[in-house]
Protein backbone atom coordinates (compact mmCIF):
# COMPACT_ATOMS: atom_id res chain seq x y z
CA UNK A 1 0.00 0.00 0.00
CA UNK A 2 2.91 2.37 0.56
CA UNK A 3 4.38 1.88 -2.70
CA UNK A 4 0.90 2.48 -4.25
CA UNK A 5 0.57 5.51 -2.13
CA UNK A 6 4.27 7.06 -3.57
CA UNK A 7 3.34 6.74 -6.81
CA UNK A 8 -0.10 8.44 -6.96
CA UNK A 9 1.63 11.28 -4.84
CA UNK A 10 4.31 11.52 -7.49
CA UNK A 11 2.10 11.57 -10.04
CA UNK A 12 -0.09 14.17 -8.25
CA UNK A 13 3.42 16.13 -8.13
CA UNK A 14 3.83 15.92 -12.03
CA UNK A 15 1.23 16.90 -13.26
CA UNK A 16 0.86 20.10 -10.89
CA UNK A 17 4.59 20.20 -11.77
CA UNK A 18 3.53 20.69 -15.66
CA UNK A 19 0.77 22.56 -15.03
CA UNK A 20 2.21 25.23 -14.16
CA UNK A 21 3.00 25.74 -17.95
CA UNK A 22 -0.49 25.01 -19.10
CA UNK A 23 -1.42 28.10 -16.40
CA UNK A 24 1.19 30.48 -17.60
CA UNK A 25 0.47 30.02 -21.78
CA UNK A 26 -3.67 30.03 -20.59
CA UNK A 27 -2.98 33.13 -20.00
CA UNK A 28 -2.10 35.02 -22.84
CA UNK A 29 -5.38 35.62 -23.63
CA UNK A 30 -7.20 34.80 -20.61
CA UNK A 31 -7.50 36.64 -17.18
CA UNK A 32 -6.88 34.59 -13.91
CA UNK A 33 -10.51 33.70 -12.86
CA UNK A 34 -11.66 33.08 -16.31
CA UNK A 35 -8.89 30.36 -17.28
CA UNK A 36 -9.60 28.83 -13.49
CA UNK A 37 -13.81 28.27 -14.63
CA UNK A 38 -12.37 26.93 -17.80
CA UNK A 39 -10.25 24.64 -16.06
CA UNK A 40 -12.52 23.31 -13.04
CA UNK A 41 -15.67 23.21 -15.23
CA UNK A 42 -13.58 20.51 -17.41
CA UNK A 43 -11.90 19.21 -14.35
CA UNK A 44 -15.61 18.58 -12.75
CA UNK A 45 -17.05 16.84 -15.60
CA UNK A 46 -13.85 14.36 -16.12
CA UNK A 47 -14.54 13.61 -12.27
CA UNK A 48 -18.73 13.30 -12.54
CA UNK A 49 -17.35 10.84 -15.25
CA UNK A 50 -15.14 8.85 -12.65
CA UNK A 51 -17.75 8.81 -10.21
CA UNK A 52 -20.14 7.28 -12.32
CA UNK A 53 -18.11 4.59 -13.71
CA UNK A 54 -17.21 3.93 -10.26
CA UNK A 55 -20.28 4.20 -8.32
CA UNK A 56 -21.45 0.79 -7.89
CA UNK A 57 -18.02 -0.25 -6.78
CA UNK A 58 -17.66 2.73 -4.34
CA UNK A 59 -20.75 1.82 -2.86
CA UNK A 60 -19.62 -1.79 -2.33
CA UNK A 61 -16.46 -0.38 -0.46
CA UNK A 62 -18.57 2.19 1.28
CA UNK A 63 -20.47 -0.48 3.20
CA UNK A 64 -17.49 -2.79 3.75
CA UNK A 65 -14.68 -0.24 4.87
CA UNK A 66 -17.75 2.32 6.63
CA UNK A 67 -16.99 5.25 4.58
CA UNK A 68 -19.16 7.83 4.77
CA UNK A 69 -20.24 10.53 2.16
CA UNK A 70 -17.51 13.05 0.84
CA UNK A 71 -19.38 15.77 -0.04
CA UNK A 72 -19.73 17.51 3.06
CA UNK A 73 -16.40 17.65 3.68
CA UNK A 74 -15.38 18.01 0.03
CA UNK A 75 -17.24 21.52 -0.20
CA UNK A 76 -15.02 22.76 2.84
CA UNK A 77 -12.08 21.70 1.38
CA UNK A 78 -12.94 23.26 -1.80
CA UNK A 79 -13.29 26.65 -0.35
CA UNK A 80 -9.48 26.36 1.14
CA UNK A 81 -8.53 25.31 -2.62
CA UNK A 82 -10.01 28.38 -3.87
CA UNK A 83 -8.24 30.92 -2.44
CA UNK A 84 -5.11 29.00 -2.60
CA UNK A 85 -5.07 27.89 -6.07
CA UNK A 86 -6.72 31.68 -6.80
CA UNK A 87 -3.70 33.08 -5.26
CA UNK A 88 -1.70 31.24 -7.48
CA UNK A 89 -3.51 31.52 -10.67
CA UNK A 90 -3.08 35.17 -9.83
CA UNK A 91 0.90 35.57 -8.96
CA UNK A 92 1.43 33.89 -11.97
CA UNK A 93 0.79 36.96 -14.20
CA UNK A 94 4.14 38.41 -12.06
CA UNK A 95 6.34 35.33 -11.37
CA UNK A 96 7.84 32.12 -14.07
CA UNK A 97 7.03 29.05 -13.49
CA UNK A 98 9.75 27.81 -11.60
CA UNK A 99 9.96 29.93 -9.46
CA UNK A 100 6.30 29.35 -8.86
CA UNK A 101 6.82 25.53 -8.19
CA UNK A 102 9.33 26.46 -5.59
CA UNK A 103 7.48 28.90 -3.76
CA UNK A 104 4.32 26.95 -3.48
CA UNK A 105 6.56 23.95 -2.19
CA UNK A 106 7.24 25.87 1.25
CA UNK A 107 3.95 23.67 2.21
CA UNK A 108 5.97 21.04 2.80
CA UNK A 109 7.84 23.18 5.52
CA UNK A 110 4.25 24.49 6.82
CA UNK A 111 3.03 21.19 6.89
CA UNK A 112 4.75 19.50 10.12
CA UNK A 113 4.65 22.81 11.59
CA UNK A 114 1.20 23.19 11.14
CA UNK A 115 0.86 19.75 12.75
CA UNK A 116 2.58 20.89 15.97
CA UNK A 117 -0.85 22.90 16.09
CA UNK A 118 -2.78 19.80 15.81
CA UNK A 119 -0.59 17.99 18.49
CA UNK A 120 2.46 16.55 16.62
CA UNK A 121 5.65 16.85 18.08
CA UNK A 122 8.27 19.32 16.15
CA UNK A 123 11.54 18.49 15.80
CA UNK A 124 14.76 19.83 15.59
CA UNK A 125 15.36 19.59 11.62
CA UNK A 126 11.97 20.84 10.86
CA UNK A 127 13.32 24.20 12.41
CA UNK A 128 16.58 23.50 10.55
CA UNK A 129 14.79 22.89 7.47
CA UNK A 130 12.34 25.94 7.95
CA UNK A 131 15.39 27.98 8.19
CA UNK A 132 17.13 26.73 5.06
CA UNK A 133 13.75 27.35 3.45
CA UNK A 134 13.59 30.47 4.36
CA UNK A 135 17.05 31.75 3.56
CA UNK A 136 16.61 30.07 0.20
CA UNK A 137 13.54 31.91 -0.67
CA UNK A 138 15.24 35.07 0.25
CA UNK A 139 17.76 34.51 -2.23
CA UNK A 140 15.03 32.97 -4.79
CA UNK A 141 12.33 35.86 -4.59
CA UNK A 142 13.95 39.06 -2.85
CA UNK A 143 16.05 41.08 -5.37
CA UNK A 144 18.60 43.82 -4.14
CA UNK A 145 17.47 46.69 -2.23
CA UNK A 146 15.34 43.88 -0.28
CA UNK A 147 12.94 44.26 -2.76
CA UNK A 148 9.95 41.84 -3.50
CA UNK A 149 7.72 41.26 -6.60
CA UNK A 150 4.60 40.95 -6.07
CA UNK A 151 3.64 37.66 -7.48
CA UNK A 152 6.46 36.15 -5.30
CA UNK A 153 4.84 37.49 -1.94
CA UNK A 154 1.50 36.36 -3.25
CA UNK A 155 2.67 32.81 -3.78
CA UNK A 156 3.91 32.76 -0.64
CA UNK A 157 1.15 33.18 1.28
CA UNK A 158 -0.52 30.98 -0.76
CA UNK A 159 1.08 28.78 0.53
CA UNK A 160 -0.19 28.50 3.76
CA UNK A 161 -3.61 27.27 2.39
CA UNK A 162 -2.06 25.12 0.41
CA UNK A 163 -0.79 23.48 3.87
CA UNK A 164 -4.39 24.03 5.27
CA UNK A 165 -5.70 22.00 2.39
CA UNK A 166 -2.98 18.97 2.98
CA UNK A 167 -3.67 18.89 6.46
CA UNK A 168 -7.52 18.77 5.97
CA UNK A 169 -7.19 16.33 3.39
CA UNK A 170 -5.31 14.11 6.01
CA UNK A 171 -7.48 14.38 8.57
CA UNK A 172 -10.83 13.54 6.26
CA UNK A 173 -9.02 11.01 3.63
CA UNK A 174 -9.44 7.78 5.62
CA UNK A 175 -12.85 8.31 6.75
CA UNK A 176 -14.89 9.74 2.96
CA UNK A 177 -15.54 8.80 -0.37
CA UNK A 178 -12.52 10.27 -2.21
CA UNK A 179 -14.30 10.83 -5.22
CA UNK A 180 -16.81 12.11 -4.19
CA UNK A 181 -14.67 14.81 -1.79
CA UNK A 182 -12.97 15.18 -4.91
CA UNK A 183 -15.78 16.16 -7.13
CA UNK A 184 -17.03 18.24 -4.21
CA UNK A 185 -13.66 20.34 -3.86
CA UNK A 186 -13.35 20.91 -7.42
CA UNK A 187 -17.49 21.83 -7.65
CA UNK A 188 -16.93 24.77 -5.24
CA UNK A 189 -13.83 25.91 -7.15
CA UNK A 190 -15.41 25.93 -10.24
CA UNK A 191 -18.40 28.12 -9.02
CA UNK A 192 -16.03 30.40 -6.85
CA UNK A 193 -14.36 31.20 -10.34
CA UNK A 194 -17.45 31.53 -12.35
CA UNK A 195 -18.28 33.90 -9.56
CA UNK A 196 -15.40 35.91 -9.57
CA UNK A 197 -14.95 35.67 -13.19
CA UNK A 198 -18.03 37.26 -13.76
CA UNK A 199 -17.83 39.85 -11.03
CA UNK A 200 -14.64 41.20 -11.57
CA UNK A 201 -13.43 40.53 -15.32
CA UNK A 202 -14.89 40.39 -19.15
CA UNK A 203 -15.25 36.99 -19.83
CA UNK A 204 -14.88 36.23 -23.75
CA UNK A 205 -15.58 32.83 -24.82
CA UNK A 206 -13.07 32.79 -28.37
CA UNK A 207 -10.25 33.09 -25.92
CA UNK A 208 -11.83 30.16 -24.25
CA UNK A 209 -12.05 28.23 -27.13
CA UNK A 210 -8.57 29.51 -28.43
CA UNK A 211 -6.98 28.47 -25.01
CA UNK A 212 -8.29 25.06 -25.22
CA UNK A 213 -5.40 22.88 -24.47
CA UNK A 214 -4.19 24.69 -21.34
CA UNK A 215 -7.64 24.75 -19.82
CA UNK A 216 -8.21 20.94 -20.83
CA UNK A 217 -5.11 19.98 -19.74
CA UNK A 218 -5.13 21.42 -16.44
CA UNK A 219 -8.58 20.29 -16.44
CA UNK A 220 -8.48 16.94 -16.32
CA UNK A 221 -4.65 15.94 -15.40
CA UNK A 222 -4.23 18.52 -12.68
CA UNK A 223 -7.55 19.38 -11.59
CA UNK A 224 -9.51 16.03 -11.99
CA UNK A 225 -6.20 13.14 -11.90
CA UNK A 226 -4.01 14.71 -10.16
CA UNK A 227 -6.30 16.03 -6.96
CA UNK A 228 -7.74 12.32 -6.73
CA UNK A 229 -4.40 10.84 -6.87
CA UNK A 230 -3.44 13.51 -3.97
CA UNK A 231 -6.08 11.87 -1.66
CA UNK A 232 -6.01 8.47 -2.39
CA UNK A 233 -2.10 8.72 -1.97
CA UNK A 234 -2.56 11.15 1.47
CA UNK A 235 -4.89 7.53 2.81
CA UNK A 236 -1.69 5.70 2.26
CA UNK A 237 1.26 8.23 3.46
CA UNK A 238 1.21 10.61 6.74
CA UNK A 239 1.08 13.96 5.98
CA UNK A 240 5.05 14.89 6.43
CA UNK A 241 5.69 12.15 4.31
CA UNK A 242 2.92 13.13 1.64
CA UNK A 243 4.20 16.23 1.56
CA UNK A 244 7.94 15.16 0.55
CA UNK A 245 6.40 13.91 -2.32
CA UNK A 246 4.42 16.20 -3.36
CA UNK A 247 6.90 18.60 -3.07
CA UNK A 248 8.39 17.37 -6.57
CA UNK A 249 6.12 19.33 -7.97
CA UNK A 250 8.67 21.97 -7.52
CA UNK A 251 11.33 20.32 -9.44
CA UNK A 252 8.96 19.02 -12.30
CA UNK A 253 7.56 22.89 -12.46
CA UNK A 254 11.02 24.34 -12.73
CA UNK A 255 12.27 21.87 -15.77
CA UNK A 256 8.95 22.28 -17.06
CA UNK A 257 9.62 25.95 -16.87
CA UNK A 258 12.87 25.20 -18.55
CA UNK A 259 11.94 22.89 -21.07
CA UNK A 260 8.61 24.42 -22.69
CA UNK A 261 9.09 28.13 -21.83
CA UNK A 262 12.61 28.69 -22.26
CA UNK A 263 12.75 30.40 -18.27
CA UNK A 264 16.05 30.81 -17.11
CA UNK A 265 17.31 31.57 -13.84
CA UNK A 266 20.13 33.67 -12.46
CA UNK A 267 23.07 31.84 -10.45
CA UNK A 268 21.52 33.41 -6.98
CA UNK A 269 17.99 32.35 -8.12
CA UNK A 270 19.19 28.62 -8.25
CA UNK A 271 21.05 28.58 -5.05
CA UNK A 272 18.01 29.40 -3.91
CA UNK A 273 15.90 26.70 -5.14
CA UNK A 274 18.68 24.41 -3.92
CA UNK A 275 18.57 25.88 -0.40
CA UNK A 276 15.04 25.53 -0.54
CA UNK A 277 15.20 21.83 -1.75
CA UNK A 278 17.32 20.76 0.93
CA UNK A 279 15.38 22.73 3.55
CA UNK A 280 12.59 20.44 2.32
CA UNK A 281 14.30 17.57 2.63
CA UNK A 282 16.02 18.67 5.88
CA UNK A 283 12.45 19.17 7.39
CA UNK A 284 11.86 15.24 6.71
CA UNK A 285 15.42 13.98 7.17
CA UNK A 286 13.44 11.83 10.03
CA UNK A 287 11.07 9.78 7.46
CA UNK A 288 13.62 9.84 4.04
CA UNK A 289 16.41 8.42 7.08
CA UNK A 290 13.58 5.39 8.04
Amino acid sequence: MQIKGTLMLLGAAFFWGTTFVAQLTGMDELEPFSYAAGRYLIGFLSLVIVAVVTSKRRAVERRRQKYLHGYGVGLLIGVVLFIASSMQQIALQYSTAGKAAFITCLYIVFVPLGAKLLGATIRRENWLGAGLAIVGLYLLAIGEGFSIQLGDAILFVSAFFWTAQILLIDRFASRVDLIELSAAQIFIVMVLSFAAMFALETPHLTAMLNSWFPIVYAGVMSSGVAFTLQLYGQRYAEPAAAAILMSFEAIFGALAGWFFLNEVMTARELFGCLLMLIGMLATQWTLIKS
